[in-house]
């Protein structure tokens, strides 16, 4: 399993969508960075975003996720509570390859301010707004930048295509187009496993 390269996250931005919106180098200009590096893909934060509240005193429990633990926001910039989180999307929607695995790591802007971005991988097959969790370490409220660069994504393409995909067993998160909240799907029978998607091939040297 090797790390991909920007020529070919380039190439399958611009030949199968894989980032909508695609940017095609670093930029900046006074914001966090954002756009294609050398091995990655810094993605943006969007304006929309679900800051978390105890003003409920509800239990955090992710089998029966209470939504009004948030409070909904939309704007440039939002402000994380000290030692709190907010959830967000992304700017940009992926298509991942069959072959391919993500990784996402937090921008060292941020980090070296106390924020913490944290991303699960993004499977093969998987496609989607990414949901993005955002943790306030420090005792002070923290300004996070919408449309700005949050987080690096970095593409590792096996030498073996997986037998099923995150598509193919349907996974809960497949297809997400807003913030989404946690979730758990009813257990299937045992032994059973979902039917391989027929016809679809990995993209693999391109």
């Amino acid at each position: 399993m090797a790390i991909k390269s920007d020529r070919w996250i380039t190439r399958m931005a611009r030949e199968h969508g894989m980032i909508e919106p695609f940017v095609e180098r670093q930029t900046a200009n006074g914001a966090v960075s954002f756009g294609v590096s050398s091995y990655g893909y810094d993605i943006r934060v969007g304006d929309e975003f679900k800051i978390f509240t105890n003003v409920n005193s509800s239990i955090i429990d992710p089998k029966a996720f209470d939504a009004k633990s948030f409070i909904d926001f939309k704007g440039p910039v939002c402000i994380v509570p000290p030692n709190s989180f907010a959830l967000a999307k992304t700017v940009e929607y992926f298509r991942i390859p069959r072959n391919v695995l993500c990784v996402c790591c937090g921008k060292s802007t941020y980090a070296r301010c106390g924020i913490i971005v944290n991303v699960t991988p993004f499977e093969p097959a998987w496609e989607g707004y990414v949901t993005l969790e955002i943790s306030n370490t420090t005792p002070l409220p923290a300004k996070i930048y919408a449309n700005e660069g949050i987080a690096q994504v970095l593409f590792f393409e096996s030498d073996e295509e997986c037998a099923i995909s995150y598509k193919d067993r349907k996974g809960k998160y497949q297809g997400q187009q807003t913030i989404t909240l946690p979730k758990v799907l009813a257990s299937t029978p045992a032994g059973k496993r979902p039917a391989r998607t027929k016809g679809v091939r990995p993209v693999v040297g391109v």
